[in-house]
């Protein structure tokens, strides 16, 4: 790489980790390229990102962000996974380490918050904001089914009372 695009490097990094909830660092233990490929995958699905960068430029990148406190985690070959949702980018970096043993989740930062591995394991066992999302639209929506039943069960036996009476007359 040459002076200019490190210098591109740095500030995409840096841009990113200004509009991100969750930075998560990996350890790179030998990963093939049909499981790095697998790995991004993954990541892309979570609408998460998943890179690796020189150490020296991401921590140049980390200048002025919340997430200054990871530094200290960036030795020897990382990856550094990313997304705007607090939960998606740890969990499928955990998810991942899970069925591979040569990704080792090392730490992260949850804007100020560092956390250590085991810190991003327990946030990887949170629910996604999507999820949340639906549990709170579920919520909302069970009283307004409930009234909607209670409502309607005068009138359905009602029409039961007056359905007995016409089956008895007919007979």
């Amino acid at each position: 790489m040459d002076r200019s695009q490190k210098t591109d490097a740095v500030a995409q990094l840096n841009a990113a980790f200004n509009d991100v909830g969750v930075v998560v660092v990996t350890r790179n233990l030998g990963l093939t390229v049909d499981q790095s490929t697998e790995l991004r995958g993954k990541m892309r699905e979570a609408d998460a990102t998943y890179k690796v960068a020189k150490n020296r430029l991401a921590k140049l990148a980390l200048k002025d962000t919340d997430y200054t406190g990871i530094e200290e985690y960036l030795t020897g070959p990382v990856g550094l996974a990313w997304s705007a949702d607090p939960v998606a980018a740890a969990k499928a970096a955990v998810e991942f380490a899970k069925k591979n043993d040569k990704l080792e989740i090392v730490g992260g930062s949850m804007g100020t918050q560092v956390l250590d591995e085991a810190g991003v394991r327990s946030l990887a066992a949170l629910p996604s904001l999507d999820e949340l999302r639906g549990t709170i639209v579920g919520l909302v929506n069970a009283p307004a089914t409930k009234i909607a039943q209670v409502v309607n069960a005068p009138a359905a036996k009602l029409a039961r009372v007056f359905g007995a009476y016409a089956a008895k007359d007919a007979a």
